[in-house]
């Protein structure tokens, strides 16, 4: 692709989980598919690592199949992949103390009465408004901030209200067996033996189009390309719509009414799982004052693996910060719950911070006061030629990789017209 113009029916920008769900499908139809990749890698925002010392996989990006997910479930069944269910008994520091608590149902309290809301306000807003416990309300805010990346003073709280009523929150999580890794090459290895085009470290800076022609050009491998296709799928993730090269004048609004949430992980592994003896059975741990507040362990399968997660201003107030400043911040985390000895027993550690990745630009969106309805202008063809998916256009399963798997089909689904 160095020197010649390429050309395909269709043209996919991006092979996260929706590139490569709209490839799928458009291969699957007969159409010839050209899938570029910014990346050295498949999933965009899934990564799944191996790391020294540990049989089982590590994500450093979405690792949970949250809600219904039926697509996600589909495709492991075609893919021969199984989920395994994760555990989900929780424990939260109080007072120096870890106590046995569920962080979901305290949070969906909160929210019960924004379903009648009439006029969307911050969830901040709300929640001033409501008679609650000042637990809730800290449950409430620490969720919004950690399950959403939203910052509670501009996340709109009917969105909210509308995924947590849909029973996400509370639901069943499993995690793919292997890693959302395993799936994903899976699908590329589909679309290629389909004779779809799948090249990496192809870069899009510049995309052209009238009614029935599209022209896409930028740098591949580091020297300049061009392709050409009758469609085009951008499946580029929220942030960098709103911040990288390309630009879609057409899109502003909606870009307006949405923002990317910042995500930050450390997946530490340890000499031996310390938790295990002072909270036999717990899963997830929460300290909410301190820099990573959301921890959670492989279980059921046993490792001496803890992740360490911050999302929305937690994660903002972290993002940037060198990988030793982020390992340092989540042992200090850690010693909150379980006093000094972890930092002694931490064998390896890897680093995501999302808002940093120039190719995410965040973890995943949310809606901002005022912004419903966004989602749907997002997902809008242009000229019956230019379409778009990504997560953030899901109306549904937003801020998932289901979401993300739909938004992929149902743009291939009009491509094909």
């Amino acid at each position: 692709m160095r020197a010649a113009t390429q050309s395909a029916d269709v043209i996919v920008i991006g092979a996260g989980a929706a590139g490569l769900a709209a490839a799928h499908e458009l291969t699957r139809a007969g159409r010839s598919v050209l899938v570029l990749e910014a990346r050295d890698r498949v999933g965009g925002r899934c990564w799944t690592r191996r790391m020294p010392g540990l049989e089982i996989p590590v994500e450093l990006g979405a690792e949970f199949i949250h809600g219904e997910a039926q697509v996600t479930h589909a495709l492991l069944k075609k893919a021969g992949l199984t989920a395994v269910d994760s555990v989900r008994e929780q424990r939260s520091l109080e007072n120096g103390r870890l106590r046995r608590v569920n962080a979901f149902i305290e949070a969906q309290k909160a929210m019960r009465p924004a379903a009648s809301l009439e006029r969307d306000v911050s969830f901040d807003a709300f929640l001033a408004r409501q008679r609650l416990p000042a637990k809730t309300k800290s449950f409430a805010r620490m969720m919004v901030q950690g399950f959403d990346a939203a910052d509670p003073r501009r996340v709109s709280a009917m969105s909210i209200a509308e995924e947590w009523g849909g029973g996400e929150l509370g639901a069943s999580q499993p995690r793919p067996q292997g890693g959302y890794g395993a799936l994903f090459d899976w699908l590329a290895n589909a679309i290629m033996a389909r004779g779809a085009r799948l090249r990496l470290g192809a870069l899009v800076t510049k995309v052209q189009w009238r009614t029935g022609a599209v022209s896409v050009s930028g740098k591949f491998l580091g020297d300049p390309f061009s392709a050409q296709a009758t469609r085009a799928i951008v499946t580029l993730p929220l942030g960098v719509l709103q911040r990288g090269p390309l630009r879609f004048p057409q899109k502003r609004r909606a870009l307006a009414k949405l923002a990317e949430g910042p995500v930050i992980r450390v997946a530490m592994r340890f000499h031996r799982a310390f938790w295990e003896k002072r909270a036999p059975g717990a899963a997830f741990f929460h300290a909410p004052q301190a820099p990573f507040p959301t921890f959670w362990t492989p279980l059921p399968m046993h490792a001496p693996l803890l992740t360490a997660w911050a999302g929305g201003p937690k994660a903002a107030r972290l993002t940037g910060s060198s990988t030793r400043k982020l390992i340092d911040a989540a042992l200090a985390s850690v010693e909150s719950m379980f006093g000094k000895g972890p930092r002694a027993l931490l064998a390896a550690a890897y680093v995501q911070d999302w808002m940093h990745d120039a190719y995410s630009r965040g973890g995943y969106s949310y809606v901002l006061v005022g912004g419903m309805g966004a989602r749907e202008e997002l997902a809008a063809p242009l000229d019956e030629t230019v379409f778009f998916a990504g997560e953030a256009t899901d109306s549904e399963e937003a801020g998932t990789v289901a979401g993300a798997l739909r938004s992929g089909m149902r743009a291939a689904r009009e491509a094909l017209g």
